[in-house]
């Protein structure tokens, strides 16, 4: 198994990278959450996930730990491949489908291209109790931590930014700390914004 790859980066686009380790290029490919956190530095450090089968090995890279670790839980799931957990991945971030499995949003996760009713609600109901677990959420807390969120978005809404904008900042903040009060929420993401 491939844990990581570290090298230079020799080319990028928002579906894959090349990274040339030990003057072997690798051909990489990552989610659109990975591509928009990726700086144009020369040497890059990326969490990898090899994919082996019959007739290919394919990897998967990501900017973060996280990232690879809801990937890994997605294709889990029965009927979930590769290519869709890296769409999921691609329409939104590691920290709300997380928020969205533990707190049994369908409708965040069926938002998804590609994701019907029926797959949102096996990806829930296989997924909710190794997400409790792993990230040690509490049931209580994932209710709070989406309405302040609700808050501090509409908040911001308010002051006249995107909600998309608003919400990467948003998410960003609560993923360091979801027990914050809407008030440090909407000063850390104004610093951000």
């Amino acid at each position: 198994m491939i844990h990581h790859l570290k090298g230079k980066l020799v080319e990028k686009n928002p579906t894959y990278l090349i990274i040339e380790c030990g003057g072997v290029g690798y051909f990489v490919n990552i989610s659109l959450h990975t591509f928009s956190n990726l700086t144009d530095a020369e040497n890059i450090n990326l969490y990898t996930h090899l994919q082996v089968k019959e007739d290919s090995h394919t990897i998967f890279g990501f900017s973060q730990k996280s990232e690879r670790e809801i990937f890994r839980l997605l294709i889990s799931v029965s009927g979930i491949g590769s290519s869709t957990a890296r769409t999921m991945l691609s329409s939104l971030s590691p920290a709300q489908i997380r928020d969205a499995i533990a707190g049994g949003d369908v409708a965040t996760i069926q938002s998804v291209k590609g994701i019907g009713v029926k797959t949102a609600q096996r990806v829930i109901l296989d997924l909710r109790d190794k997400v409790l677990k792993v990230y040690d959420i509490d049931e209580v807390s994932i209710g709070s931590s989406n309405t302040k969120k609700d808050e501090a978005l509409s908040a911001l809404e308010v002051l006249g930014f995107p909600r998309r904008q608003a919400e990467k900042v948003v998410d960003k903040v609560l993923l360091q700390d979801h027990t914050q009060s809407v008030e440090e929420i909407l000063k850390l993401s104004l610093k951000n914004l």
